[in-house]
C-alpha cells in the first residue's frame, strides 16, 4: 500500500465503526499492498481523536462511501467505489465494466439500495462478531488468511454438493460410470473439508453454506442431466479456478510466511485438485460444445464471485 502523498494518490474515507466496512477495507488494503503503485491509503473517519473534522462533516462523509483525491476534490457513491477498484488488482476489469454507458448510473441505483438494508446487516454482523468473540482465531493465522481459508471452506463445502448433486441425478439415471466417478471425487473434497475444518473455528466460516450447498448442488445435478461429458466440462472449469485460487494463497504463505503446516495442508489439496481437472479434461474428450462451453464460463464467473462473498460473509 503506499501511504505517501503523490499526484494520483487517492485516500479512502471509510466508517470503521462499521463491521462491513472493517471488513471491505481489510481486504482493500490486503489488494492493494500488492501493488506498489496503487497510491491509496485509508483513513478512518468515525474516529473523531484521529480525524479533526467538523461533526457536520464527518456525519455527511459516514452517509456515504467517499474517496478523496490530492487536489481535496471528492466522489461519493457508486463512483467512489469505481475509482478505488481502478486502483485494486482482480477489480480493475469491474471498474471498466462500471464506465461502460449507463452502467455507472446501475451501480448507484444498487448501491442506494444497499444502504437502506445496511443498518440491518451490521447489526447481524455485530450479533455474529459477538457470538464468535469466544472463538479464537487459531495462533499465527492473520486476517488475510482467515478470509482465503473462509473461502477455502465455502468452496470445499460446495465442491462436496456438486458431487452430491452429481450422484443423485446418476443414480436416478442409473449411469455406474458417472457414480463411481462422482463418489470418488466427493470423497477427496470430504477430506479437504475436514482438512480445512481444523485450520477455521466454527463461528468464523461463511454463514451462507446453506446458499453454497445449494449451488453446489445445482452446479453438479443440472450437467448430470446432459450426461457424462457436460460434468466432466462442469469439474474441469471448477478445477481450474480452484487451482489458481490455492496457487495465489501458496504464493502469500511462500512470500509472508504463516502458520506452520498450513501451506503443506494446501499444497496437498492443489495437487488432488488438479488431478480432478486433468481426469475431467481427459474423459471429456473431444473440444466442447458451444453452449458447453458458455456454462463452464458461467460456473468459472460462479466460482470466482462465491470466493469474494465469502470472504467478507
Amino acid at each position: 500500500m503506499n501511504t505517501s502523498v503523490s499526484p494520483d494518490t487517492l485516500t479512502v474515507l471509510y466508517d470503521g465503526a462499521c463491521p462491513l466496512c472493517r471488513r471491505e477495507i481489510s481486504h482493500v488494503k490486503g489488494l492493494s499492498e500488492r501493488r506498489s503503485d496503487s497510491a491509496l491509503c485509508f483513513v478512518d473517519i468515525s474516529n473523531e481523536n484521529a480525524d479533526k473534522r467538523s461533526a457536520a462533516e464527518r456525519e455527511t462523509l459516514l452517509a456515504r462511501f467517499h474517496v478523496e483525491r490530492a487536489d481535496g476534490s471528492r466522489l461519493d457513491g457508486a463512483a467512489a467505489f469505481v475509482a478505488m477498484w481502478e486502483r485494486l488488482p482482480g477489480w480493475r476489469w469491474l471498474a471498466r465494466f462500471a464506465q461502460l454507458p449507463g452502467m455507472l448510473q446501475v451501480f448507484e441505483f444498487a448501491y442506494r439500495g444497499f444502504l437502506h438494508v445496511r443498518p440491518y446487516m451490521q447489526g447481524a454482523v455485530r450479533r455474529w462478531e459477538a457470538a464468535r468473540g469466544a472463538d479464537a482465531r487459531m495462533p499465527g493465522l492473520s486476517t488475510h488468511l482467515e478470509r482465503e481459508l473462509r473461502s477455502d471452506h465455502a468452496g470445499e463445502t460446495g465442491a462436496v454438493w456438486i458431487y452430491r448433486g452429481i450422484t443423485t441425478v446418476a443414480s436416478w439415471r442409473k449411469d455406474e460410470a458417472l457414480l463411481a466417478f462422482s463418489r470418488r471425487h466427493r470423497a477427496t473434497e470430504e477430506e479437504h473439508l475436514r482438512l480445512v475444518e481444523a485450520w477455521l473455528p466454527p463461528a468464523r466460516r461463511s454463514f451462507l453454506l446453506g446458499p453454497w450447498r445449494i449451488a453446489g448442488w445445482l452446479t453438479g445435478a443440472l450437467p448430470a442431466l446432459f450426461g457424462r461429458k457436460a460434468v466432466y466440462g462442469t469439474i474441469a472449469a471448477v478445477e481450474t479456478f480452484v487451482d489458481t485460487h490455492y496457487q495465489q494463497q501458496i504464493e502469500h504463505l511462500q512470500r509472508h510466511g504463516g502458520p506452520e503446516g498450513l501451506l503443506p495442508m494446501l499444497l496437498r489439496c492443489q495437487a488432488d485438485e488438479r488431478h480432478h481437472r486433468e481426469e475431467a479434461e481427459a474423459l471429456a474428450g473431444t473440444p466442447q460444445h458451444s453452449l458447453l462451453g458458455a456454462w463452464c464460463a458461467v460456473v468459472g464467473a460462479g466460482s470466482a464471485a462465491a470466493v469474494v462473498v465469502a470472504r467478507r460473509i
